[in-house]
């Protein structure tokens, strides 16, 4: 096969799935998927590190059925939009893979998907029961690729080394720590960046109020300069005016003593 028969067939493959395979499952699934998604995608970003991660991609790896993780991460790649993840196309498997259980079979996410993933070669899967608020991890085992080991929380979290992040449940939503730093959700950094601003505006019409103050105090400080210095021309028009009734009058007392 050709590559331009290769890169065809590529571009064919679809790069959305089948309802029946991939129903939606509403707001208490979407949210908790997005909330991961976008807080490692701005933590990542804020870091410089060149880590894809989408949501609801199509999967493609060579010989095994298409999927569609709720949430994925590939590290050390180019993080520019697709459609789909060929393996075949990127040269490399997925890394990480987070699947937000709801409803329905729950056989699919904490046991086919485990031996499904590990198979795959993906270093490390990880499920979340919304319902119970529990998070579930499992990684590739040393030595043997294909099967994984679960992870034990420590600290009541789970260790990703693939990303250098621990999860944990708070909330209802997984939440992802560095270190002692909690990766915050854009809800949160909304928060965050609107408090910030009310400061900001705070302290700008505060200094302005200052400002304000010292300009009127100053205005009434030259007012008063002015009004001073009237007062003294006026003081020392009248002296002068003084000095020469004086001096007239004594020319006259003069004149009459002679």
């Amino acid at each position: 096969m050709s590559e331009g028969e290769r890169a065809a067939i590529v571009a064919a493959l679809p790069s959305s799935m089948p309802w029946e395979l991939h129903p939606p499952e509403g707001d208490s699934h979407r949210e908790p998927k997005d909330n991961a998604r976008e807080s490692l995608g701005e933590h990542f970003r804020r870091k410089g590190r060149r880590v894809y991660v989408s949501s609801e991609l199509v999967t493609y790896y060579p010989g095994a059925r298409r999927f569609c993780p709720d949430v994925l991460a590939v590290v050390d790649v180019e993080t520019h939009k697709r459609e789909s993840w060929i393996v075949a196309k990127e040269g490399k498997g997925l890394d990480f893979v987070l699947e937000v259980h709801v409803s329905g079979d729950i056989d699919k996410d904490f046991e086919r998907n485990v031996t499904f993933y590990a198979s795959l070669g993906i270093p490390e899967y990880f499920a979340f029961d919304g319902p119970r608020g529990r998070l579930w991890g499992w990684r590739a085992r040393p030595g043997a690729p294909a099967t994984y080991e679960r992870l034990v929380p420590q600290g009541g979290r789970l260790r990703s080394v693939v990303l250098g992040l621990e999860l944990t449940v708070e909330g209802g939503r997984v939440r992802f720590y560095e270190g002692s730093a909690p990766l915050l959700f854009v809800d949160e950094l909304v928060g965050r960046l609107e408090k910030m601003v009310d400061e900001l505006i705070s302290a700008r019409d505060a200094a302005l109020g200052r400002a304000e103050g010292e300009a009127r105090r100053a205005e009434d400080q030259a007012r008063r300069a002015e009004d001073q210095a009237r007062r003294a021309e006026d003081q020392a028009r009248r002296a002068s005016e003084l000095e020469k009734e004086v001096a007239r009058l004594r020319e006259e007392l003069d004149r009459s003593k002679r």
